[in-house]
């Protein structure tokens, strides 16, 4: 053979030969994909259960547009787009399924009746008429509607046309019409250029009395942060009337000076008649949220090496002994619906009804602000959930859909995520090994975790339900984001703290008012109350001495007046809802316990005329007889009538029977806002959880988390994987998770 093909015939074969060892190399340092179980047979039992959890599913877009289509054919008179509607003209605000009313859903779910008519939940601004009025409507059946209900007077107890949520529309509206382009040489001269142009921000209620539709809108530097950038320029615009040619401006405030219109300040200031400010920034960028550290090493990553151990399908969710139904209210966000552990129904359902924040300063800005966030719509503020930071990367994500001051039906996409996930502390444990042969035993505390963040304003809200395998149920709320903030000024400080040169960040409350319609093995339930009552009884062995020993003192409240707990006043250890026609295997009635994990401050005085529209805030928790008439403690109406509420919780109490009644539990809990130099450049959620925790007490006759596959048990005699699946996970989890491609922020319009 020629020498010159054998030398090419071996350099070819050692190309290969190398090329081989690569592929084979490279093939085993790299695991193989993890192995996902078929979920087969859970999948078909939930898809048998559908039709149920679907009476909890929010409206989807067909339904949506079919309610407008409706409407725009039925009501005889003229509708405008929302994005175009002035107070003037009628609208349509909002569409939003219409819950069943519970008597009708029991008989569904419960004892196979019809299933409730799906309804939708409409409303419709009516500016272009003698008496303008705001005007819900129940529409039905969908998703082809034929009948139209006014609910109005059904629901509220009165509705004044300026309780109407303001609407981007008008909130541009008066942006573009009141003349703030006159001040904006004097701003840019005051504060500088990197100001124009201004942001302006709402602030509520809106003035003193039912009727009143005056806003103080405060300015702020126009950066990504510019909640951490205020200006002293604050101005009063009069919106009340549904006519925009009287709108005007009544009151303007720069630098700590009144004037009566921006007519005046612009005179004044030229004149050189006014105090006058010029800003500096020691650092414009401080409250950036922009990385200052080069990225190095990933932390660490949550994955299955198994698949996922829950299911989703639609608006159903099973994980183990739980399943529920959930859905995402534009108003009131993420709520959750029959709730069952091991089949049995112990909520019916589980939602964040209000969110309230006092806010104290020296400006008119903030000196009176008392935002109620279900007005500006907590649902519809959700945003898409950022894989791998808001929630594990391998997560189910849910995309969500609204209707609320929006022509169309708005998709906010990725908005609500579920995943299972290791809290790597044991739910229980034991070391035994006093004077015995050492073991361990324990349970793997694996929950599963619903989430949803809304950001309403400066403030983003986690919501967070939780599922442990012992029958626990947490309901967790985390604010973060950034602080609200006003102009420095003399004595401004004892409204809160200096966070920069000429930045204050103002004191606040937040509170948070939950719903709990609990159902233990039924309807009729009662409430119950535990503490601990000190007896000084005699030592039996020692006659003369005496020692004092804690005993349990129970009672079952009989009234809503009984079981209403002021804010401040002593709250009973033990608060349990109970089936007194049920005991466990020891003689105990079955029941749940509620904790309450609040951290309340002192609320607003009840002799402030505005304290109405936030009297839930008056009791840390107040229990209820259920009642359809009742089924909010709060409404997006609110805000904008204060004093005269159309949803006044306090009316709720009125001294009903509680024993063997069906009992809903309305949970307050909160905590105070002082800034501090550690809220730049924005507030951490470390130290700021509140919420409740539902769990069983004496429900079941034991823990019923003993028949969870997570337990552990290591016997050193016997050693292997069959009780202490831990040793064998290093096989199991070598695999290498699948995780999808990165992606964020697509088109939310469906």
């Amino acid at each position: 053979m020629n020498a010159k093909v054998l030398f090419a015939v071996l350099a070819v074969a050692l190309v290969a030969i190398f090329a081989l060892n690569w592929i084979l190399l490279v093939g085993m340092s790299r695991a193989a994909a993890c192995q996902v179980r078929d979920p087969g047979e859970q999948l078909s039992e939930m898809m048998e259960q559908r039709r149920q959890k679907e009476m909890f599913a929010d409206l989807n877009s067909l339904e949506l547009r079919q309610v407008v289509r409706y409407l725009e054919q039925n009501l005889a008179v003229t509708l405008v787009n929302c994005s175009q509607a002035l107070p003037s003209h009628n609208s349509i605000f909002m569409v939003e399924l219409q819950l069943p009313r519970k008597d009708d859903a029991l008989r569904f779910l419960d004892q196979g009746g019809d299933p409730p008519r799906r309804e939708a939940r409409a409303v419709v601004v009516f500016g272009a008429q003698t008496r303008p009025n705001v005007t819900e409507y129940t529409v039905g059946p969908l998703p082809d509607p034929t009948y139209h209900v006014d609910v109005t007077s059904h629901t509220y107890k009165s509705l004044h046309f300026n309780s109407r949520p303001l609407t981007f529309t008008e909130y541009k509206t008066i942006m573009s019409t009141v003349g703030l382009e006159k001040v904006l040489e004097l701003l840019k001269e005051s504060y500088g250029a990197d100001v124009m142009p201004p942001k302006y921000l709402d602030s509520s209620p809106r003035g003193f009395k039912l009727g009143d539709r005056e806003t103080w809108f405060s300015s702020l530097k126009n950066h990504n942060d510019y909640f951490m950038h205020p200006l002293g320029f604050e101005v009063l615009v009069d919106h009340s009337s549904n006519n925009i040619s009287e709108w005007k401006v009544r009151k303007v405030l720069y630098n700590g000076q009144y004037f009566d219109n921006i007519d005046e300040l612009v005179t004044q200031y030229n004149k050189g008649s006014v105090r006058k400010i010029q800003r500096t920034d020691s650092d414009p960028n401080y409250a950036s949220l922009r990385p200052r550290q080069k990225f190095q090493t990933y932390g660490p990553l949550q994955f299955e090496p198994q698949g996922p151990r829950y299911h989703v399908v639609n608006n159903h969710v099973r994980y183990f002994d739980w399943e529920f139904a959930f859905r995402h209210s534009p108003a009131s966000g993420l709520q959750l619906f029959d709730i069952r552990f091991r089949k049995e129904r112990v909520v019916y359902e589980l939602s964040v009804q209000e969110m309230n924040s006092v806010y104290g300063g020296d400006t008119p800005g903030l000196m009176r602000t008392k935002f109620l966030d279900s007005h500006y719509g907590i649902g519809k503020s959700s945003n898409e959930l950022v894989k791998g930071v808001d929630c594990p990367y391998s997560a189910t994500f849910v995309h969500t859909l609204h209707l609320m001051d929006s022509d169309q039906p708005q998709r906010i996409r990725n908005s609500i995520c579920i995943f299972e996930q290791n809290r790597e502390i044991p739910l229980r444990r034991h070391f035994s090994s006093w004077f015995m042969t050492p073991s361990y035993g324990a349970l793997l505390d694996n929950v599963l975790v619903v989430r949803s963040v809304a950001t309403v304003g400066n403030y983003d809200y986690i919501f967070n339900f939780v599922f442990h395998n012992n029958g626990v149920i947490e309901t967790k709320v985390s604010p973060t984001g950034y602080a609200l903030t006003s102009f420095t000024s003399d004595g401004a400080t004892q409204y809160g703290a200096k966070l920069e040169e000429n930045v204050v960040g103002n004191i606040h409350t937040h509170f948070f008012h939950f719903k709990a319609d609990l159902d233990i093995l039924g309807t009729s339930n009662s409430f119950e109350t535990k503490d601990v009552e000190y007896q000084l009884k005699s030592v039996p062995w020692k006659p003369d001495e005496k020692v004092h020993v804690p005993s349990v003192k129970s009672k079952i409240l009989e009234t809503e007046n009984e079981a209403a707990f002021r804010s401040g006043a002593k709250l009973p250890k033990y608060l349990n809802f109970v089936n007194l026609a049920q005991k466990n295997k020891w003689g105990y009635y079955r029941g749940y316990r509620l904790q309450v994990v609040s951290f309340n401050p002192d609320s607003v005085p009840e002799d402030s005329p505005d304290e109405k529209g936030i009297s839930w805030q008056r009791y840390q928790l107040a229990v209820t007889k259920s009642k359809d008439s009742e089924r909010k403690s709060s409404s997006i109406y609110n805000q904008n009538s204060m004093w005269k509420p159309p949803v006044y919780f306090a009316d709720f109490i009125n001294n009903e029977s509680i024993r063997n009644e069906d009992l809903v539990a309305w949970i307050t809990a909160g905590f105070l806002h002082i800034p501090h130099a550690e809220d730049v450049p924005n507030t951490a959620t470390s130290g700021n959880e509140i919420g409740f925790v539902l769990k069983p007490l004496n429900y079941f006759n034991h823990d019923p988390s003993v028949y969870s596959q997570d337990a552990i048990y290591i016997d050193p005699a016997n050693p292997g994987c069959e009780d202490n699946p831990i040793a064998c996970l290093s096989d199991v989890a070598s695999c290498s998770p699948n995780f999808p491609e990165f992606t964020y922020g697509e088109n939310n319009e469906h």
